[in-house]
């Protein structure tokens, strides 16, 4: 399956010095996207840190490598060296840093990682400077249709079928169980990846010990999807200190199992302003068709948008969500350049007329778009983002115009 990722990093390989970091979560696509470089140019060599072989070379330094690559022989292109998973490596930091000082003129490097590859900044010296990060993430309805990267962000919209939204809602985003579409499958395939991500990268590079805790955290975290992040009350459920709960929450956004949106407050009068909403990378972990999966489908949608809008160059972009303690919420804020762009608020069913704060948040923030989007409406060949006054879209519709 083409990843509309890979236009990015052929662009950047062949047009810019620095590393391409590709991060994101296990099984998310990293390596093939990485592998798709092989029919590009014409010599790439691949690492793996969980081949022994591989593993001893890498550990043997930067000069093993280039003697086994041959840097130093006259090319017509510059090789591209990969580094898969290197972030298990203790010295990984330093041994990119001298790498790429000594062979950046020499050969173009990608580095993939299922954890996040800028985690661990304590001592060393920084990267900063020598790689660009590139965040994937899991497959969406702009890159079903095939939708090419434009200079802008918003699409124009483009009809998909609602049975391969369905699909994709039913089946999650991850490439392997998304095609597979066997519901059989998918539940073989979350339980082999939640035994990986907890007893096996989480155990290799982290400090906790506790995984049977940390895996009913895990399923409590499936149950509060959507909602605010009760500290208090996973501490008291689960018989634990509220600062465990923090950190295990911190480890699990780490190693990309669930991720935060955070309240924005900026010229918001008695807003929230320290409980984080919570949702899940793979949302067909989720089980019901309504209601918490369909907000967590539509975040998921948002904020890889943010985050390839960003990676991409576009500008600075972020996605919040507006709660005040008079309870006045709108689901997400996308925020661009630190102002507000377009509000969200999602519902499942087209059974009551638009939120009336919508209109309450767009007035106060001077926000250019406020969008109710409603997961059965059908689609609708229309660009939502030429209104400015709030309007009922339908999901189909609205992401389409996304990446």
């Amino acid at each position: 399956m083409h990843r509309k990722y890979f236009q990015l990093i052929q662009e950047h390989v062949t047009n810019l010095r620095q590393m391409v970091f590709l991060a994101g979560p296990r099984q998310v696509g990293k390596t093939t996207l990485s592998s798709f470089l092989k029919d590009a140019f014409t010599t790439v060599y691949y690492f793996n840190w969980d081949n022994a072989d591989h593993r001893q070379l890498i550990m043997s330094g930067s000069k093993a490598v280039e003697e086994f690559t041959q840097l130093l022989r006259l090319r017509d292109q510059k090789p591209i060296i990969i580094f898969d998973e290197i972030h298990k490596f203790r010295r990984w930091k330093n041994f990119l840093k001298g790498f790429f000082d000594v062979y950046e003129d020499k050969c173009k490097i990608v580095v993939t990682g299922s954890a996040r590859l800028d985690l661990y900044r304590r001592g060393g010296d920084s990267l900063m400077g020598r790689y660009f990060l590139y965040r994937i993430h899991p497959l969406s309805i702009g890159e079903l249709l095939q939708t090419p990267i434009l200079e802008t962000e918003i699409q124009l919209p483009k009809e998909i079928s609602v049975t391969e939204m369905q699909r994709l809602l039913q089946f999650g985003g991850f490439p392997e169980p998304f095609i597979n579409q066997n519901m059989r499958f998918l539940n073989n395939w979350q339980r082999l990846r939640k035994q990986q991500l907890l007893r096996e990268d989480i155990r290799s590079l982290s400090q906790i010990q506790d995984f049977s805790e940390l895996e009913i955290l895990s399923d409590l975290l499936i149950e509060n999807a959507a909602n605010l992040i009760n500290v208090a009350n996973l501490a008291k459920q689960m018989r634990i200190t509220e600062s465990t709960i923090h950190r295990w929450i911190k480890t699990l956004q780490e190693f990309y199992y669930c991720y935060t949106i955070k309240p924005w407050h900026t010229n918001v009068q008695r807003s929230l302003r320290k409980m984080p909403k919570l949702y899940l990378w793979d949302w067909s972990l989720i089980k019901d068709n309504k209601g918490k999966k369909i907000e967590n489908f539509i975040a998921s949608h948002l904020y890889k948008a943010a985050q390839f809008w960003t990676d991409s160059g576009l500008g600075d972009f972020e996605l919040y969500f507006l709660r005040d303690k008079e309870m006045r919420e709108v689901d997400f804020l996308m925020v661009r350049n630190h102002k507000p762009w377009f509000l969200v608020e999602v519902k499942s069913t087209n059974n009551q007329g638009i939120s009336k704060h919508l209109y309450y948040y767009q007035k106060m923030l001077n926000i250019p778009h406020a969008f109710q989007v409603v997961y059965d409406l059908p689609y609708v060949n229309a660009d939502c983002f030429q209104y400015h006054e709030p309007v009922i879209v339908p999901a189909i519709t609205f992401l389409s115009q996304l990446v």
